[in-house]
């Protein structure tokens, strides 16, 4: 679709070009079969543990030396 200088294009037609370039993109996309998604499901189970404990164990440190120096 081609516009000429100036002139305006309708909603219509903005929303048909939305349209075809967002049809566009998801055919580029990689989508994960089973095995991939179990695969990245577990990864990210796995970082979040371990994120999680090392929170944990870092506020516990923290918390320990802070009532060693208030008290």
């Amino acid at each position: 679709m081609s516009v000429a200088k100036g002139e305006k294009v309708g909603l219509v037609d903005k929303t048909k070009k939305l349209y075809r370039g967002v049809t566009q993109e998801l055919k580029k996309v990689h989508w994960p079969n089973r095995k991939e998604l179990v695969t990245y499901t577990l990864v990210v189970l796995a970082s979040v543990l371990i994120v999680g404990v090392a929170l944990w164990a870092i506020d516990a440190i923290v918390g320990t030396l802070m009532n060693l120096i208030i008290k």
